[in-house]
Order: C-alpha cells, then sequence, then structure tokens
C-alpha cells in the first residue's frame, strides 16, 4: 500500500500520509509517495477543495533521521539537497483549490511545515505543533521561517522558532496557528465540514480568491486592487456568477456548475 494516498469524493480530494508506526515521517517512500498524490490532487479538475490528513498519533513528524535530512545524489550542491528534502510538501503551494489540513495528531519540524502550507488547519487539542530546529542544531527549512511570522506576527513566531517549543491545539488556536482545535477524533469530521462549506462555493470564484490572497502579500494595496478586478470581470462573465446573483434575488440557495 501507498505511503501516501489520493482520492476523492463529492468534490472534495483527500491526500492521507499512512504511515503511522514511523509517524508519518520524511522518508524518502513517504516523500515520493506524497509528491504523486499532490500532482493527483493538482490534475483533479473535479474536486473543489483538498483535505490532507494522517493516520495515527501523528500528522507527519517531520525528518526521519536514520533516513537523513537530504535528498538526491552528490551532483547537486548542499543546499538543494536540503531543499529536494521539502519540495514534495512545498509542491501543494500550487494547488488552486483551497487546502485544508486535518492535523490529526502531533505535526513537528517539517511537518509543521506541511501544515503551514495549507491554506486553513484544524488541530487536535491533543496534538503538539512546532518546529524544533534549534533544539536539534538546525536552521530552520520549508520555509517555515516565512510562513509562520505571516500567521502569527514575528515576535510570536521569533519566540517559538528561538525556543523550538511546541504548543498543543489549543495554544496553537489561541495564537492563530490554526482556525480552531478540536477532539483529534472530530479532527477530519471537523475538516469535511469546512471543506464542504467551499465546494458549495462557485469554483472559479474560490479559486480566483485563494490566487488573490496569495498575490496580494506581495502586492501595494492598488496593485492589489487592479489584480482583483481583473478576476472579478473574468467572473462575471460566468453562468456561476449570474446563477449567483439570480439566487439571491429569488432568495434561494445557488447551485454552481463551475461554468
Amino acid at each position: 500500500m501507498d505511503a501516501v494516498r489520493y482520492d476523492s469524493r463529492d468534490r472534495i480530494g483527500i491526500i492521507t500520509l499512512d504511515r503511522p508506526d514511523n509517524r508519518n515521517s520524511m522518508t524518502p517512500e513517504l516523500l515520493d509517495a506524497f509528491a504523486r498524490a499532490s500532482a493527483a490532487a493538482r490534475a483533479d479538475a473535479a474536486i473543489r477543495s483538498l483535505v490532507v490528513t494522517g493516520t495515527g498519533a501523528c500528522f507527519s513528524a517531520g525528518a526521519d533521521f536514520k533516513a537523513g535530512l537530504q535528498r538526491g545524489g552528490e551532483e547537486l550542491a548542499p543546499a538543494e539537497r536540503s531543499y529536494a528534502m521539502y519540495e514534495p510538501f512545498l509542491s501543494l503551494l500550487e494547488v488552486e483549490v483551497p487546502v485544508i489540513g486535518a492535523l490529526n495528531g502531533h505535526a513537528i519540524g517539517g511537518g509543521f511545515g506541511l501544515a503551514l502550507v495549507c491554506d486553513l488547519r484544524i488541530a487536535a487539542l491533543e496534538g503538539k505543533y512546532g518546529a524544533t530546529f534549534v533544539a536539534l542544531g538546525l536552521a530552520p527549512g520549508m520555509a517555515i521561517s516565512q510562513l509562520l511570522p505571516r500567521l502569527i506576527g514575528v515576535a510570536r513566531a521569533s519566540e517559538l522558532l528561538f525556543t523550538g517549543r511546541l504548543v498543543d491545539g489549543a495554544e496553537a488556536e489561541r495564537l492563530g496557528i490554526v482556525n480552531r482545535a478540536v477532539p483529534a477524533g472530530q479532527v477530519m469530521d471537523e475538516a469535511l465540514a469546512l471543506a464542504r462549506a467551499i465546494a458549495a462555493n462557485a469554483p472559479f470564484a474560490v479559486r480566483a480568491t485563494k490566487a488573490a490572497i496569495r498575490r496580494s502579500l506581495t502586492l501595494d494595496v492598488r496593485a492589489a486592487a487592479r489584480a482583483e478586478a481583473a478576476d472579478q470581470a473574468t467572473s462575471l462573465t460566468t453562468d456561476d456568477a449570474r446563477e449567483g446573483m439570480s439566487a439571491l434575488l429569488q432568495k434561494r440557495k445557488p447551485v454552481f456548475t463551475g461554468n
């Protein structure tokens, strides 16, 4: 059985890390399987949202120190071998639909980075979350030093990254690392409910909104408004926009087709 599975149902894609005996850590087997699952999700035009989860007590414990901390042959520079460790997880950044991390358990190091590249996160109250790189004598990876400050601010992110301290689900919610924390047994149900709420909306509009949020991080206000205007003008030509406005006027729930 593959270390990572992809399947879809009801317009929702699901990527599942499935090596609980090894805490879903970043072995070559799991990273290769994740790359395939991510590619399958990106190619699936039918999905409107994507959930990423794990099996067992860990979402992902990050690096497997027995398997090594770099990938690739000696022909690659050391920095490229380090980057290659994270590229499969980073491929989620190319998924056009919203990605929800269903953090069934602990997410540490690179596994924490995988949670951060998701757009939304549901945590387990019992889980532990964070990046322990400095406690291991390592500089951070997986763009955590860029992603975490954008979520919770520079000072709070600096404290966590400088100390290597882990937080439980409740504190992760208070800090803004995750959208909410629930008992571990409810994480997937909560994530799927959120995925269904997203999938019920017009697909082009949702994808454009995700792209606008990502794009706005590098644009000034007027440039962001102009970029949004281009997407909005395109959306006005769609059947879904006509359906959405008609449903509003008729006081009924819209039915979006993706056209």
